[in-house]
C-alpha cells in the first residue's frame, strides 16, 4: 500500500480557558468559540479529505503575548505526533531578547520552536516593525535560524515591505494573507501591498483566515477566488501554504468547509503545485521537528 500523501495545516490554535484565559475572546461575536479547544477537538473536526489527503501534521500558533503560553505549546508539540512545529511569542523589544530566545529553544520541547509572532495587527504605531528595539529583536530571531510570522492587516503591509527590505535574511510568513477586506470587497490597496511584499523572495504566505474576513454567514467560493488569484499570481504555489486558522474558522463555517473551498480553488493547479500548497511549502518553512524517543527508567 502506498504511503498517504501529507497534508499540513500550517496554522491552528488550541486553548484551555481554565488554565490560560484568552481575553480577546470576550469581544462580541466570539461566543461560538468561547470555550476550550484541544488537539482532540481538532482531530474530531478535521475529518474531510483535501485533494485526497487527510491531515497528517500541523503548526500550532500562539494567541496571547505570553512566554508561558509558548512553553505550553512546546510541551504540547513534544507530547503529540500531530504537531510538527510551534509559532511562539516573546518580547521582541526586550534588551535580553537573545537570552529569552535561547531559553525557549533550550527548554523542554524547544526544538519544536520554528517561528515567533506578535499581534502587530493590534499595534497603533504605524512603524512598530521599524522600531529599533524590535528590529534588533527580529535580527536575533533570524540569527537563531527562526522565522517570523507577520500578523498584520492590509494597511500595515507597508511595514512588512520595509521589514523584508531591511532584514533580507529573515524568513517571513504572512499570516492570513494580510487579512484582505473581503467583507467590503475593497481589495485594490491590499492587492497592491501583496504584490510589493511578494517581490521579496524570503516571504511566504498562508492561505488561511480568509473566511473570517468575509461575511461569516454569506460567503461563497466566488467571494474568496479574487484573493486566491492575487496570492497565486504574486507568490506562486511554492510560496503558499494551506492553513485553517482553526478554531477561529468555526465562526465562518469550520475546518471542513474551508478545506472543501481550498480543494475547489486548487482545481487548475498541477499535482506538484497542489503538493506544495498543501504540504511542501509549510514543511520547508517550518521544518517539522523529528520525534525524539522518550526513554523510561528500567523497572
Amino acid at each position: 500500500m502506498s504511503e498517504a500523501l501529507p497534508l499540513v495545516d500550517a496554522h491552528h490554535h488550541v486553548w484551555d480557558l481554565g488554565h490560560r484565559p484568552q481575553p480577546w475572546l470576550e469581544a462580541p461575536g466570539h461566543e461560538p468559540i468561547r470555550r476550550d479547544f484541544s488537539l482532540d477537538d481538532l482531530r474530531a473536526d478535521a475529518t474531510r479529505t483535501l485533494a485526497g489527503r487527510r491531515l497528517t501534521s500541523t503548526v500550532v500558533v500562539q494567541c496571547v503575548a505570553s512566554e508561558d503560553e509558548t512553553r505550553d505549546l512546546l510541551a504540547l508539540a513534544a507530547g503529540s505526533p500531530l504537531v510538527g512545529a510551534v509559532v511562539g511569542w516573546t518580547d521582541l523589544a526586550s534588551p535580553a531578547i537573545g537570552d529569552r530566545l535561547d531559553a525557549l529553544v533550550e527548554g523542554p520541547g524547544g526544538h519544536f520552536l520554528r517561528s515567533l509572532r506578535h499581534l502587530v495587527q493590534d499595534e497603533a504605531d504605524p512603524v512598530w516593525l521599524q522600531r529599533p528595539a524590535v528590529e534588533r529583536g527580529l535580527a536575533a530571531v533570524g540569527d537563531r535560524g527562526l522565522a517570523y510570522d507577520l500578523l498584520i492587516r492590509g494597511h500595515q503591509l507597508t511595514q512588512a515591505v520595509r521589514l523584508a527590505r531591511r532584514l533580507p535574511q529573515l524568513p517571513l510568513v504572512l499570516d492570513h494573507a494580510g487579512k484582505p477586506p473581503l467583507a467590503s470587497g475593497a481589495l485594490t490597496a491590499w492587492a497592491r501591498g501583496i504584490r510589493r511584499l511578494a517581490a521579496h523572495p524570503q516571504v511566504k504566505c498562508k492561505v488561511s483566515g480568509l473566511i473570517t474576513e468575509a461575511g461569516h454567514d454569506r460567503w461563497t467560493v466566488d467571494d474568496i477566488r479574487p484573493v486566491w488569484d492575487v496570492l497565486l499570481n504574486a507568490f506562486g504555489p511554492h510560496r503558499l501554504m494551506f492553513g485553517s486558522d482553526w478554531p477561529v474558522c468555526v465562526l465562518a463555517g469550520g475546518w471542513n468547509r474551508w478545506a472543501a473551498t481550498v480543494e475547489e480553488l486548487l482545481q487548475d493547479c498541477s499535482a506538484a503545485e497542489t503538493s506544495a500548497i498543501l504540504a511542501g511549502t509549510a514543511t520547508g518553512c517550518y521544518r517539522p521537528a523529528p520525534r525524539r524517543e522518550v526513554k523510561t527508567p528500567c523497572s
